[in-house]
């Protein structure tokens, strides 16, 4: 008997020139705008650090109130506002957030463990420096700010001129320039507070009844 060979055919479905779909995007939902809060611990921190600056309260050995609000409060939470506004892909708010809070956070890391065990006659060009690399930061932030809004851009101009006097103050050993820098701190919380209540305000009114005076891009 003759065997009738069946040809071998493969079976695997041929190729399809078609792409794969692609993969569905995940959405992550919403999260609120950390702006109000970073704005609230960045005011308040500088406000009762620049009442005694302005010498408001002569007593120094109060000063240590300070400490636990820019450990927490302006330097722990700001940082996490920070955080936060890298997760709303906020490249502004993030970078400013983040480095007020570690501001914070090294000025009472400074003063704590630092500046008491530096020799005192040369204490202040430390503390001048520190205060002077944060002046340059802060300059360059303020440009930026121009492009966003008045009131980030009033904050910013203000806390340049609080930076430039205490740096100058520190290193010129002149105390009438630090009182200054204290009076332009104060007027720099109440601008960063003014900016926060704008922002929960008008978030939690769902309308836009407090300005902020946004630049066009």
């Amino acid at each position: 008997m003759t065997q009738i060979q069946t040809p071998v055919t493969d079976e695997r479905p041929a190729a399809s020139s078609q792409p794969a779909p692609a993969a569905p995007e995940v959405q992550h939902p919403p999260i609120a705008d950390p702006g109000p809060l970073g704005l609230a611990a960045f005011a308040l921190t500088t406000f009762v650090l620049s009442v005694f600056n302005a010498g408001l309260i002569k007593d120094a050995s109060l000063e240590a109130v300070v400490l636990p609000l820019a450990l927490w409060y302006g330097g722990t939470v700001q940082v996490l506002a920070g955080m936060w506004e890298f997760r709303k892909n906020n490249t502004f708010g993030a970078l400013a957030f983040t480095s007020y809070g570690a501001f914070w956070l090294s000025f009472a890391s400074y003063v704590q463990f630092v500046a008491p065990k530096l020799p005192a006659a040369h204490a202040y060009q430390a503390t001048g420096l520190f205060l002077l690399a944060w002046t340059i930061f802060t300059a360059f932030m303020t440009i930026v700010a121009a492009r966003i809004n008045g009131v980030l851009l009033a904050v910013f101009s203000v806390l340049s001129v609080t930076f430039v006097l205490l740096t100058a103050g520190k290193l010129g050993e002149n105390a009438e320039l630090g009182h200054a820098g204290g009076w332009a701190g104060l007027i720099t919380a109440l601008l960063a507070w003014y900016g926060s209540f704008a922002g929960v305000a008008n978030a939690t009114w769902k309308n836009k009844s407090l300005p902020t005076w946004p630049f066009s891009a």
